[in-house]
This record gives structure tokens, C-alpha cells and sequence, in this order.
């Protein structure tokens, strides 16, 4: 006769979930470089080239130039959002965090801050375009962060995502590079995208 030893948890046992989330908070990713736990996986970016962030800058510029009520920018705060199933707190890193001046939303914050009050997130595609097409389009909607502007240099459109429903914004409008597109409030302006081409 031989006996088989069978796994047991252990009461008080951290889950793969915590074990996750402590490695990447734990994580020193080398200078420059920018480390984002998404759906479960760990991810690590290099710096952004120059086109990338002119695109961010033009994005910016237009929204603290034409929108209707006074906004911040913050190009690299991380947002701790919920996640779905098994994975842990997603901690995302988007290209521009956008939120209502009158807020003061990052003044004070932690590094990894909860989106409450952040009305739009952008994000300009770069190495890996799927996880801002996909990963990071289901999170932001999960968070019900009110509106997704994705610049996508591969297709050379726009494309903003609203009414966000569970982990899916159930809205989305496009825009060809050069073609304008309507931010609604709290923006209410038309973004123009003919210096993206």
C-alpha cells in the first residue's frame, strides 16, 4: 500500500493574486523604463520615442487651450484599477491622466491613486498597440473612467471610447488622422488631429 501525499492549503497563505501584486510592487524597473501590472501580467516599456510624446503634447496642448472647463494633465501617474476574475488592482500608467483643475485630483496623491474624479485617460500606441487597443480599453471602462481617447499611430486614427459598462465602453467614435473629433463634456470642443499626420 502506498500513500499519497495530497496539498493542502495553508490558513493565511498569500493567493497567486497577492504574490503578484507584491512582486510588481516591489518591482525597480531600470530609469526611464515604465513598469504597469495589466490583467495579471507584468509588463515593462522602455521611454517613448519623440513621436509619441508630440503626440501627447498636442493632445494636451488643444485640451488646455479649447476645453470648456480648466483642466490637468498628468503624463505619468499610475492609477490602481480593479480587476476582473483572479487578477489583482491593475496598476496602470497612462500616457496623460486627465481631471478637473478645480479637483487638485494629483496634489498629495500616492504613487498608485484610485481614478475617482479622473475624467479622461488618453494613450498613444507604441511596441505593443493591443494592450492599449484591449488590455487597457477593459480596465479603463472596469474603473468607469468616463472616457478612453486612443491615438493609434499604426491605423493613423482616433479613436474615443465612452459610456463605459462593466469592463466595455459601450460608445466609440472614430476619426482619421487629420479628421476632427468631438470631446463632449466636460471638454465640449472639437480635437483637431490634422498636425498627427
Amino acid at each position: 500500500m502506498s500513500a499519497v501525499a495530497h496539498e493542502q492549503p495553508i490558513a493565511d497563505s498569500p493567493s497567486q493574486a497577492d504574490i503578484l501584486l507584491e512582486s510588481f510592487l516591489s518591482l525597480h524597473s531600470p530609469e526611464g523604463f515604465r513598469a504597469e501590472l495589466i490583467e495579471g501580467e507584468i509588463t515593462v516599456a522602455p521611454p517613448p520615442d519623440g513621436d509619441h510624446e508630440d503626440y501627447v503634447d498636442l493632445l494636451n496642448d488643444q485640451v488646455k487651450a479649447r476645453s470648456k472647463v480648466h483642466m490637468q494633465m498628468s503624463g505619468g501617474k499610475g492609477l490602481r484599477l480593479a480587476s476582473g476574475g483572479l487578477c489583482p488592482k491593475n496598476h496602470v500608467i497612462p500616457d496623460a491622466t486627465f481631471a478637473p483643475r478645480s479637483l487638485r485630483l494629483f496634489r498629495g496623491a500616492p504613487p498608485w491613486m484610485e481614478p475617482d474624479g479622473v475624467v479622461m485617460v488618453a494613450e498613444v500606441t507604441s511596441s505593443k498597440p493591443d494592450i492599449d487597443r484591449i488590455a487597457k480599453r477593459h480596465c479603463y471602462a472596469r474603473a468607469a473612467i468616463p472616457l478612453y481617447l486612443l491615438i493609434d499611430r499604426e491605423k493613423s486614427q482616433v479613436s474615443l471610447f465612452g459610456k463605459p459598462h462593466r469592463d466595455e465602453y459601450t460608445e466609440v467614435h472614430l476619426a482619421a488622422f487629420g479628421e476632427p473629433l468631438t470631446l463632449p463634456a466636460p471638454f465640449e470642443f472639437d480635437l483637431d488631429t490634422k498636425d498627427f499626420l
